[in-house]
């Protein structure tokens, strides 16, 4: 049956502050000690006082701007009322009729081929196609309906073999926030594009950590399916227990086609909370989904109202950093790299600033060489540092485990090394062995390069012994390629490579070639 889906989503992400919401026990994820952060207020003794966490009222603002939202000038707590064991007070402090921060929007990128095409979208907007990472992708505007400030609940912990469920509080109190957009949303690849875009705003904002796998960044998803000709909405389902962003476009894809059968077959959506079964690839009913009305909301009479002043305000916007889809166009204008290679580096803010700090030595570097600005020698350099930093790079810290800012490896560094490739001073096969040196150990490269033999020399009396020595050692692959078999080549170049440490590939190759003539 041909309906058109309408997709809403909820996010949830923990606030990376030093203390909890309310009280002044730690915020600390990390701890693995169970019960061990806690107080009589986060624990909801009788007689304790709520206090609000100023830094995590900062943070919302601060992504509500980066959001272009509306910042409230008047917002109140409240008490969201309901009855669940990891939920210590009995009730919830959230905020529902005044949130922090109002309307707003996120743009993220659709191709032709993503399932919103074949539906009437109205709220698209066509930019400058050579200012986008795909050419062939619309930009649509995902509005916001509001951004709002909570605590989160505490941990229930299974045991199925013992068949009992513990309790751990330490995440109770720390602050949570979260993010109601508008049913703007299509299909599941605008789901995953809309989490990812958010997460990195989050984590360049310094707000959240949004790490998925450890609960801090949390996702659900409320879908509904309707005819093309109706004039209400469908049934609502909501969907939860989403724990990457992969899985939740899979969920939504999967709850489309599950719907659209169910009303296919002249049955009734059923409103409900959906769980998502990663393992058998599917959603699977989990309770009957509650009215925003049967949680009693009314004004937290432990708190005061708050009343934000513009002006601070404005000196929280004022102290924005540049944000990822921004610093994205930079990349590729100001530095000239593919996109690919633009969006892996932004993707990691550190990584981002580690590159940034590397080019910033590459133009030092350029302008002494040269004594002016050579402008393709600065694209090739910049290409060969965001392909490195990329791939090479990338691969060696995730197999030790490290991140970039952990390496004792410099920008500095790194851009001397880039500069030995740009200048064909070394081989690219013995950059990767000087790299990940580098990165384990913080070794100098021109230092390590000298004690291991690895400058690269194209001097052709250097090199004509050693191809000499080749071509009387494997007569067969020389006459394979004199007979036009240009994989021969191949074999020789390595030969050479073997007893030739440092020798320059490109010259070996050519030298060859002179000589099998």
């Amino acid at each position: 049956m041909e309906c058109i889906p309408t997709i809403g989503l909820e996010i949830h992400a923990e606030l990376n502050t030093r203390t909890k919401m309310f009280c002044a026990s730690p915020n600390d994820p990390d701890e693995t000690r169970p019960n061990t952060n806690i107080c009589p207020i986060c624990l909801g003794h009788p007689g304790t006082l709520p206090v609000i966490n100023r830094n995590a009222v900062e943070k919302v603002i601060r992504v509500g701007l980066a959001l272009n939202g509306a910042i409230a000038e008047f917002s109140q707590f409240d008490r969201k009322n309901y009855f669940y064991p990891d939920l210590p007070k009995g009730y919830q402090i959230s905020q529902y009729e005044h949130p922090l921060v109002k309307g707003g929007y996120l743009d993220i990128q659709v191709t032709p081929q993503s399932a919103e095409s074949q539906f009437p979208i109205s709220n698209f907007k066509f930019p400058d196609k050579s200012k986008i990472q795909n050419p062939n992708a619309h930009t649509r505007r995902i509005r916001i309906r509001r951004i709002h400030l909570e605590e989160d609940t505490g941990r229930l912990i299974h045991d199925p073999k013992a068949k009992t469920t513990r309790i751990d509080f330490n995440r109770a109190g720390v602050p949570l926030m979260e993010l109601v957009t508008e049913p703007d949303l299509r299909s599941g690849e605008e789901v995953r594009q809309f989490g990812e875009e958010l997460q990195k705003i989050l984590r360049y904002l310094g707000a959240s950590d949004a790490d998925m796998e450890k609960g801090e960044m949390r996702v659900e998803v409320n879908i509904s399916l309707s005819p093309p000709d109706a004039s209400m909405l469908g049934t609502k389902v909501e969907l939860k227990n989403i724990n990457s962003f992969k899985f939740a476009a899979s969920a939504v894809d999967y709850e489309i086609k599950r719907q659209s059968d169910l009303l296919g077959r002249g049955e009734k959506i059923v409103q409900e909370t959906r769980g998502w079964d990663a393992a058998g690839g599917k959603t699977v009913s989990q309770r009957v989904k509650e009215e925003s009305h049967d949680y009693r909301y009314f004004p937290e009479p432990d708190l005061p109202p708050l009343k934000i002043d513009p002006a601070f305000v404005e000196e929280l916007r004022a102290g924005l950093p540049e944000l990822p889809h921004a610093k994205l166009r930079r990349f590729r204008e100001e530095f000239a790299i593919p996109a690919g290679l633009a969006e892996t580096i932004v993707r990691d803010r550190r990584l981002a600033a580690f590159f940034e700090a590397a080019v910033s030595e590459l133009k030092g570097w350029l302008s002494s060489e040269t004594r002016h600005f050579d402008i393709s020698k600065f694209r090739n350099a910049m290409r060969l540092a965001a392909n490195y930093l990329t791939t090479d790079v990338v691969r060696i810290l995730v197999g030790t485990g490290t991140s970039i800012h952990e390496s004792p490896m410099t920008p500095e560094n790194f851009a001397e090394l880039i500069t030995y490739l740009a200048d064909d001073k070394i081989s690219s096969h013995s950059a990767k062995s000087v790299l990940k040196e580098m990165i384990s150990s913080g070794a100098d490269p021109s230092v390590f390069i000298e004690e291991q033999g690895l400058w690269q020399t194209s001097d052709a009396g250097a090199l004509q012994t050693a191809v000499e020595r080749a071509i009387a050692e494997h007569p067969k692959a020389a006459a394979d390629y004199q007979a036009g078999k240009g994989a021969a080549l191949h074999f020789l170049v390595g030969q050479v490579m073997k007893g030739s440490r440092g020798a320059n590939p490109e010259a070996v190759r050519t030298l060859l070639k002179e000589q099998l003539k």
